[in-house]
């Protein structure tokens, strides 16, 4: 966290330094130990990321193999799907490589918003995907397209049992960690759709109605229309700099407010790196004072701050008259306070 006061008793502020430099270094060990934390979750998330690709490598391979012999094009189309899965775990995994790179003089936050970017390019494919699925569904109702239902259902049981093994080794992933979550929803949009064909498959066979294909397809297209608007309306918000659930810009400013020594809050700015890493950065009007003082207030700021909106890293201007900067009153000059 750091701190920066527009006017202060210079003749206290070197009796200050050494309570200010404390409260410095314990903001700054606190990071420390968060950021080994988020690293250790980074070193396991990319294992299973590793683990999900060759399991479905070995699909991808099986079917391609499978589709030549056979001369099955659903085979080859299916294969197609799979590997639009592999490209999905592989972007996902070089995203978390990169957020474990640390900051440097470029990039003073590190490269942990390429998780979201991440996301959101599989938020993209998976609505490209249900969008085209839900053409071909369509063409099929106009044009009915003969299903062989038994080669049909031995696809999609192989699909199936490879997006329940690779889920099982993604599903351990944290909830607010939005680039596993869009790889997670990228396989599970594919055993949905393995589930959609086996049951299609077992009517047609019972009923011989062709039209139960593209019918399951359209239930499956809104499945993933609906997850993959979720993450794509997550991952613009958080590249759009919004403010997190719980922590909005308002209600921080009511909660700085209500403490003792500040009299004043505003220029509140609030947003999110990646999912679970907030920063903040506000004005603070309080009374002249030393920079010791202001030292001790700021680490009853960060505190609150932590524990009520799980804000890690806080920039925080103290001053001693409101500086007219965002604020809302017409004709502010900032004398007020």
């Amino acid at each position: 966290m750091s701190l920066s006061l527009s006017c202060f008793q210079h003749s206290q502020a070197s009796l200050s330094a050494p309570l200010h430099n404390t409260a410095h270094l314990i903001g700054r060990t606190m990071e420390h130990n968060h950021s080994h934390e988020e690293d250790a979750d980074e070193f396991a998330s990319g294992k299973k990321f590793i683990l999900s690709i060759a399991i479905t490598t070995i699909t991808l391979v099986a079917e391609v193999v499978g589709g030549i012999l056979t001369h099955s094009l659903a085979l080859l189309s299916d294969a197609a799907h799979v590997f639009l899965d592999i490209f999905a775990l592989a972007l996902s995994y070089g995203a978390v490589r990169l957020a474990m790179k640390a900051p440097n003089s470029q990039h003073s936050f590190g490269f942990k918003r390429m998780k979201v970017i991440a996301a959101f390019i599989n938020g993209s494919t998976l609505l490209i995907m249900a969008f085209e699925i839900f053409l071909e569904a369509i063409k099929r109702f106009s044009n009915p397209v003969e299903v062989l239902a038994g080669p049909m259902l031995i696809i999609a049981a192989i699909g199936l049992a490879t997006n329940l093994l690779v889920a099982l080794v993604l599903k351990g992933h944290d909830h607010e960690d939005l680039n596993a979550r869009a790889a997670f929803l990228h396989v599970m949009g594919d055993a949905l759709s393995s589930v959609g064909v086996i049951a299609a498959g077992l009517l047609i066979m019972l009923t011989g109605q062709t039209w139960l294909d593209p019918l399951a397809s359209i239930l499956i297209v809104a499945m993933l229309l609906f997850q993959s608007i979720k993450v794509l309306k997550s991952a613009i918000h958080i590249l759009n700099e919004g403010n997190p659930d719980g922590a909005a810009s308002d209600e921080v400013q009511t909660k700085l407010e209500a403490l003792p020594a500040v009299k004043d809050a505003h220029d509140i700015h609030v947003w999110t790196i990646e999912p679970g890493y907030r920063v903040l950065s506000a004005h603070i009007v309080v009374d002249d004072m030393a920079v010791s003082s202001t030292a001790l207030i700021a680490r009853d700021i960060k505190a609150m701050l932590h524990d009520h909106f799980n804000i890690e890293h806080a920039t925080l201007q103290f001053e001693c008259v409101h500086c007219g900067q965002d604020c809302q009153d017409p004709g502010c000059d900032g004398s007020h306070n």
